[in-house]
Order: C-alpha cells, then sequence, then structure tokens
C-alpha cells in the first residue's frame, strides 16, 4: 500500500500523464469465521474500454494461487473451482472500475494475502496493476446468552433486562452489547447500546427517558451487562432482544463484523387498571333525620406506591365530595363529612337525612404515578358498582276516572285524576303524565304514549304525537285543584279509542336546590270507547274494464272501496301492486294519496311514465291504464285502498286498510323468437393490441321488418381475479345511444354496428385487467304494425367466451435493448474518430528525410 500511496503521488506530480491505479482496502483486515467476507477492488486513471477487467489471486506463504477472474473462466486454481461453482467464492461487477470479492461462509483457511490484478489497456506501461492486503479469519467464538426477564410486572415497576455475551479476546476486535423490543411482529426498536468502544448510544425514541433515569445502564463484570427500564408502563409489553457485534477499526471509522441476536423474553406490562378494584358496602334503608355512612374500600395487586384521590357520587353525576391526593377536601356540605379510615379506606357521612338523599351512592377513585422526570400523570380511574340508600316515606293515592265519556265520533271525552290519602304530603310539588294505548297506527299497542305532562314547575309538555292537537286548543291538559288533574278531548276520533292512565309524581326540593323526585304512582287504566259503534271496515274489489290481448294493446281495471262504519270527512288513498306471479315480490306501480297527488313507484322504463295511469272516477271508485301492454307486464294486478281521516290542523291519520282480489294479463305471446351469440376474432392478445367481440342477434318464426324491430344491447366481462359479478362495459340503446362504464385502465372500448342485427366490442390498447370472460344480452323492442306501439320483448343472454392477455416479454425488452444498441454504436464511433484525430495531431513522423543522391552523382561527373 506505501508502493501505491508513492506511485498516486508521482502521477499527480506529472500531472498530464495517466497513471494507472489499482487501489483495494488497507489491511491487514479482521473478519470472523463463517461470516460473509467482501473485498473490494478499484482502478482509475486508466486507457482503453471503460469496463476493466480483473483477476484475484491469494498468497500463503510462498504459493500463490489463482482465485478468480473476471473474463477468464479458467483462471480458477482446481483447489477453488468447487467453491466457485457452489457461489461460495464469488466475483460481483460494482462498476465498469470496481468489482468485489465475495465469500459466503468464510473460513480459518481463507486467511492469506489477497492481491487483485487488472490487465494493461493502456498504451504506455504506467502506474500500477495490482494492489494486495492481508486478510485474517478468526474463529466464531461469540456467544450470547441473555436471561429471561420478569413475565409480568407491574404498571411502574422496574424490568430488568440481562444479556450475557462472551468471545475469545483477539487484539483488534471490540465488542458491543444492543437491547431492543419487537414494536408489532417485524420492526425492532433500539433502547440502548454499549460499545464498541465503551461509549452509549441511546434510541431516538428513547432519548428522553434516558435523560431522566427511566433507562439505566448497570455493567457487571466483562460478560454480564444490564439494561434497567424503570417506571413501566404499558407500551413497554413486548418481546425484548439482545444483540451483541464485532467490530474492528478500517481506515478510521468502525466495521461491524459478526452480528448475534437472541430473544430475551416476553415481557407484559399489568396496568393498574386491571388490579384496581374499587367497593363500596351494601345499601341501606333509614328514617329521615338519621345518617348515611357508607365506607369505599379500595384493593390492588402487587403494584408499586401511588397516590390516591376519591370522589364520592350520586346517581353517577352529583360530586358529594372529593378528596385529592394531597388530602384536600372540595366540593363539600356542612352535613357532608369525608375521612380516611387507613391507606386503602375512605368513608363518607351524611347527616340528617331526607326524601332527596334517596338515591344511588358510589365512590370514583384516581390512583396516580409518577414519571421518571417527577411529573404525575393518572394510571386508572375506577368507579364502584352503585349502591342504593332508601329513606321511609308516606305513600299516597291516586284515582282515575271519566266523568265526561263520548257517546259518538266528534264528542268531548274528559278524564279527571284525583289525588287521595294525601294527607301526609308535607312541602312537595305534584306533577302529571297522561298516557294512552291504543289503535294508534304505527305505535306498538302494548306501548304507552305520552299525550301530555305538567312538571314540577307546572309547566305543560306536549307528546310528540299530540302536539299539533294540544296547540290548536283540541286537546287540554290542566290542574283544577291542587291535588286534581284534568285531562279534555273536544272532539274525539275514532283513533282516540283505547285505554287511558295517568302517572301522580311527588318532588322536593333537595339541600343542593334541585327538585329531587321522591315518589310516583300509575293508576289503572281506564278505556274509552264509543257507545256500541263498530270500528271501520273496508272491503276492495278489482275489475277488468279491458283486456290485453296482445303487444301494445290497452288494459284497464276498475278498483270499488265497499266501506262501513266510516265517519264523515274520510279520505281514500290507492296503491297498484303487480306480481309476476302469485306468491312472487310484489312491485309498486302507482299511487294516489288522500291528497289524490298521483306519484309513479317502480317503472322499471323511464320512458314508459306516459304510458299509465291512474284516476278517481267516484268517491269510492279508482280507475288504473296501461297503454301499449309489452310482454314484460304480463302478470296480476290488485288494489291497495286505506281509509285516513283530518281534523282542522292535523295530519291524515290512517283507519282501516284493505287489498283487492288480482286481475291477470294473460295473452299469448305469438311473436318472433329471438338469440343472441358472441364471437371474438382471437382468444389471446398481448398487450396493446386491440381485439373485437362481435354480437349477432338470431330470429327464428315469423321475422318482423328490419324497421319494426331495434335492440338494446350490452357488453359484460367477468375478471378471473375480484368480484365474481359480471362488469358493465359498455351498452348501446336501441336509438344507438353509446353509453360506456368509466374505466381506470390505459384500454379504451368502443361499439359499432355492422348491420341490423351485428354489433361489436372494440377493446383497444388491451391490458391485464382485459382478461376474463366476455359475453353480451340483447333486448328486442318491437313495432306492432297496427298501432304502430313499441314493445319490449324479454331480454336474451349470449355465452361467454374467453379472452386471454399474453405477458409480452419482447415487446417490453425490444426498446431498452435499442436503445443500449445505438448508444454502444454512437460511443464506438465517437472513440474511433477521437482515435484518428489524436493519432495525426500527437504522432507526426519527425525522421530527417535522406538527402538525394543526385547532386553527387552530378559532382561526380563534373
Amino acid at each position: 500500500m506505501g508502493k501505491t500511496r508513492a506511485l498516486i503521488l508521482l502521477c499527480a506530480a506529472v500531472g498530464l500523464c495517466h497513471c494507472r491505479v489499482v487501489t483495494v482496502p488497507k489491511g491487514p483486515l479482521l473478519r470472523v469465521e463463517g461470516e460473509l467476507l467482501s473485498l473490494r477492488c478499484d482502478v482509475s486513471d486508466y486507457e482503453g474500454p471503460k469496463e476493466q477487467e480483473f483477476e484475484w489471486t491469494v498468497t500463503r506463504g510462498t504459493e500463490t494461487v489463482n482465485v478468480i477472474s473476471t473474463f477468464d473462466p479458467t483462471f480458477p486454481d482446481r483447489s477453488i473451482k468447487d467453491r466457485i461453482r457452489s457461489g461460495d467464492i464469488s466475483v460481483i461487477r460494482l462498476g465498469d472500475n470496481a468489482v468485489e470479492l465475495r465469500i459466503k461462509d468464510a473460513r480459518i483457511t481463507d486467511s492469506a494475502t489477497y492481491r487483485c490484478s487488472t490487465p494493461s489497456t493502456d498504451s504506455i506501461i504506467n502506474g500500477n496493476y495490482n494492489a494486495a492486503v492481508k486478510l485474517q479469519v478468526v474463529p466464531n467464538s461469540l456467544i450470547v446468552a441473555p436471561e429471561a426477564p420478569n413475565s409480568v410486572v407491574p404498571e411502574g415497576g422496574s424490568i430488568r433486562l440481562l444479556c450475557n455475551v462472551s468471545r475469545n479476546l483477539i487484539e483488534g476486535i471490540y465488542v458491543s452489547v444492543t437491547w431492543l423490543v419487537k414494536e408489532g411482529q417485524f420492526v425492532l426498536k433500539e433502547l440502548l447500546t454499549f460499545g464498541p468502544d465503551l461509549g452509549v448510544t441511546v434510541g431516538v425514541n428513547s432519548m428522553q427517558r434516558y435523560k431522566d433515569g427511566g433507562i439505566r445502564l448497570e455493567m457487571g463484570n466483562s460478560v454480564s451487562h444490564s439494561l434497567v427500564l424503570s417506571g413501566a408502563l404499558p407500551e413497554d409489553e413486548g418481546m425484548y432482544v439482545c444483540k451483541a457485534g464485532l467490530w474492528t477499526r478500517e481506515q478510521g471509522a468502525w466495521k461491524r463484523i459478526q452480528e448475534k441476536s437472541m430473544e430475551m423474553g416476553e415481557v407484559a406490562v399489568t396496568p393498574t387498571a386491571n388490579s384496581l378494584s374499587v367497593e363500596v358496602q351494601d345499601g341501606t334503608t333509614l328514617s329521615t333525620e338519621d345518617s348515611v355512612l357508607l365506607t369505599c374500600s379500595i384493593t390492588t395487586d402487587d403494584v408499586p406506591t401511588f397516590d390516591l384521590e376519591v370522589t364520592w357520587l350520586l346517581n353517577t353525576t352529583l360530586v358529594l365530595a372529593h378528596m385529592d391526593r394531597d388530602g384536600v377536601l372540595t366540593n363539600t356540605s356542612d352535613v357532608v363529612d369525608v375521612r380516611r379510615l387507613g391507606k386503602w379506606d375512605f368513608q363518607i357521612k351524611i347527616h340528617s337525612t331526607d326524601m332527596s338523599d334517596v338515591g344511588l351512592y358510589s365512590c370514583k377513585v384516581s390512583a396516580w404515578l409518577q414519571h421518571n422526570h417527577g411529573e404525575w400523570y393518572k394510571a386508572a380511574e375506577k368507579i364502584s358498582a352503585p349502591v342504593r340508600v332508601h329513606v321511609t316515606k308516606q305513600n299516597y293515592t291516586v284515582v282515575l276516572n271519566a266523568p265526561v265519556t263520548a257517546k259518538f265520533s266528534g264528542d268531548p271525552t274528559e278524564l279527571e285524576c284525583k289525588v287521595v290519602n294525601k294527607s301526609n304530603l308535607h312541602n312537595v310539588r305534584l306533577g302529571v303524565s297522561w298516557l294512552y294505548k291504543g289503535t294508534l297506527p304505527g305505535v306498538d299497542p302494548a306501548t304507552a304514549q305520552t299525550i301530555a305532562l305538567l312538571d314540577e314547575n307546572g309547566t305543560l309538555v306536549p307528546g310528540k304525537s299530540y302536539k299539533r292537537r294540544i296547540e290548536v286548543g283540541h286537546i287540554t291538559a290542566s290542574r283544577t285543584e291542587p291535588y286534581t288533574f284534568k285531562l279534555r278531548l273536544l272532539h274525539t276520533m275514532d283513533t282516540d279509542t283505547g285505554e287511558y292512565s295517568c302517572t301522580v309524581t311527588a318532588w322536593i326540593l333537595s339541600r343542593h336546590g334541585n327538585w329531587k323526585k321522591v315518589a310516583e304512582f300509575l293508576t289503572p287504566g281506564l278505556k274509552v270507547s264509543f257507545a256500541n259503534q263498530p270500528g271501520p271496515v273496508l272491503g276492495v274489489v278489482a275489475r277488468r274494464l279491458r283486456e290485453a290481448t296482445a303487444a301494445g294493446s290497452t288494459f284497464e281495471m276498475s278498483c270499488q272501496a265497499n266501506a262501513q262504519n266510516l265517519p264523515q270527512g274520510v279520505g281514500f288513498s290507492i296503491l297498484i301492486l303487480f306480481e309476476k306471479a302469485v306468491g312472487s315480490p310484489s312491485h309498486k306501480l302507482a299511487s294516489l294519496g288522500p291528497d289524490m297527488v298521483l306519484r309513479l313507484e317502480d317503472l322499471g322504463e323511464p320512458g314508459r311514465r306516459n304510458s299509465l295511469m291512474l284516476v278517481k272516477t267516484g268517491k269510492k271508485e279508482f280507475q288504473f291504464r296501461i297503454q301499449g301492454v309489452q310482454v314484460t307486464d304480463r302478470g296480476f294486478y290488485s288494489c291497495e285502498m286505506r281509509v285516513w281521516t283530518k281534523q282542522l290542523g292535523e295530519d291524515w291519520v290512517e283507519m282501516a286498510k284493505g287489498v283487492s282480489n288480482k286481475v291477470q294479463i294473460a295473452f299469448e305471446h305469438k311473436g318472433p323468437v329471438f338469440d343472441v351469440s358472441i364471437g371474438s376474432d382471437t382468444t389471446s392478445v398481448s398487450p396493446w393490441e386491440t381485439t373485437k367481440m362481435e354480437c349477432d342477434v338470431s330470429v327464428t318464426g315469423t321475422s318482423p321488418a328490419t324497421e319494426d324491430v331495434a335492440y338494446e344491447m350490452k357488453w359484460f366481462l367477468s375478471r378471473l381475479r375480484g368480484s365474481n359479478s359480471p362488469l358493465l362495459l359498455a351498452s348501446m340503446d336501441r336509438w344507438g345511444v353509446v353509453r360506456k362504464i368509466p374505466r381506470n385502465d390505459s384500454s379504451d372500448c368502443s361499439l359499432e354496428r355492422l348491420g341490423p342485427q351485428a354489433f361489436t366490442l372494440n377493446i383497444h390498447s388491451t391490458q391485464d385487467s382485459d382478461a376474463g370472460e366476455y359475453h353480451c344480452t340483447a333486448t328486442p323492442w318491437i313495432r306492432s304494425t297496427a298501432t304502430g306501439a313499441w314493445s319490449k320483448a324479454p331480454e336474451v343472454t349470449s355465452k361467454r367466451v374467453f379472452l386471454n392477455v399474453k405477458f409480452a416479454l419482447w415487446d417490453s425488452m425490444k426498446l431498452p435493448l435499442l436503445y443500449g444498441i445505438c448508444a454502444s454504436v454512437t460511443v464506438g464511433v465517437i472513440s474511433l474518430v477521437l482515435g484518428l484525430i489524436c493519432a495525426h495531431c500527437c504522432c507526426k513522423n519527425t525522421t530527417p528525410t535522406p538527402r538525394s543522391r543526385n547532386k553527387l552523382m552530378e559532382l561526380e561527373m563534373d
């Protein structure tokens, strides 16, 4: 290497001349048995081809053996050929002027002097053509033997990670130890590294914790090394790994020559919340003026010392008292007393209880732990199961009656809710809720609906379903006496018949300044109905007025209601239903609401909106018509009618419903029979080529004239991968309008009509995503020669054809190869021209021209 430096300096001094320099790493080099070994060789400042060739030889003592060459396959020595053939020894070209000798599994016997040589391509021999480096392979003696840490550690505790690393002491080789933890299945997060220069390197995510003292290194002997994580957190859970490495110094920098890792063990951190338990003793029953005495007991497992914060709650929201972790009391009153009985027990005492103290009592405990840097954080919070405290109270009774009962629809009804046995009610306020159970449409008869309520402040709150009637004054709720409440329905409707009840609630002002419910009484139900008046009954009859005998004809039917026991001012609504067959799902076609607003429902074909008609032809009769009946209209039709009632300022309320018999459209279809077939010009294409899918419609039977038939075409693709449902690619309606589905691929498609019954789908610039099974569907539309109306025939579907998109290896490589050949030829021509110019300018003939002998001959003659 000293000769190489001298040669480089000499070449630099010469300046303008080319001076070949071959370099290898500065030795001696140390490597470990069994590890990957690599030696780099570079050449610079050379003439000739840009890509240079290299040869490696090895010298042990006085014996030199050929190892490997970049250009001569017969170069290796016979003793090395097996290792080269197996790939254990190889040479990798890193560039035109650099290679790397690699030995996958280094052996002790590989210790030797390695020499890299480059054959000369210079016009003048100048510089060095080889360089050597000494390599020593040492035995593999590194042993990593970690000790398993505690598998379960409480939050706030310490995790001790002991790693034993041993190896043979060899001059020039140093050791490092790294502790890591797995995040997920594959990611390792570095905690801390000790060595190889007796220094400490901390992971990026662990730097702050190391500064705060939460991570510390404890050195034992030269073999044992411990890392301690104090103040363990739940995120410290995981599999911990110990990694040891051997290092050597090369050219002033550290180089790792061996590395071994061992899993130390899985560590689980038990959160404080999992081990914290809070319990309050069972509730009790007290009399007024007694004291409530409850104890909150806290238990925990093996958890480090933490501070406790305790809050007493009433009914989960009202804070009775709060004691922070320093023992300071807040949110207390004169009648509430809190004290700590021990480290884990807290007691609350409420003096002179009254009815406002009835409820659920619970204890909320927060556990606080301290970080390594001194900051406190809330590690867990638990609320005990609530316990109920009862305070005995005096009861009262409520009676419900109906002073006024409606005999007919529209008459008033009056209900009275009266509190009796009220002598023991003191300092209370009464509220009432009026409830209804009955036949209100859309409401579960078993569920009581609130008509209105008077709260503890006397405010009237209407129920959701009765809000409008209360606002216009048709229903009133009031307090006529201190202990008597009344509900009046000024105009009783049929939907008001049912069961009524009232609930009287007693409220008392608590010591906290709010009203608290202390008692409640619900009366038995009271039935309200009209005298000897049966409920409404609705029957519906459907009749065929005009029968559809063929496609394109007109179908008419009427729907008539037979109603009984209906009041005055009712309205009717109708809905036309269609079934393909008896028992099949029904579809809504058209409807008229009680306000006679026409609504077209599920028509399928948008262009048929003008072919359906639904009108009211009498007080209880409707007429339905379909113009231009199609083959797909064959099936069963029925009427669903409803009776509605409405009072001033209110919404329509349903009273009764009826469904008619079914009327059938069943004409015999004698038209032609259609079929569709699909064919492809090829079953296998290359990317970026175009392929065609042709769909031909055939007709059997009596074929209509060309101008009397039109086709609606659709093309579908079922890909080999992804969704199993066919994907619609494009469609052409019967008027020839083309619609294409937006595509995410670089390919495209287009449609052509080749004839009256021939259609083609073209796929341009095909891609892998275009591979799969293709099929098409055809929907014929036939025009009646008699009426000129168009009717839709049933849809027909073709069989499927498969298209394969080949992988074009040559197409993907021909452009790079063409570019490479052009570049090589261009560089060669330029190099040849430059060589000729240099030879002409720099290599002129300076030999003196020999003197002519003609003069000498002339002199001799003279």
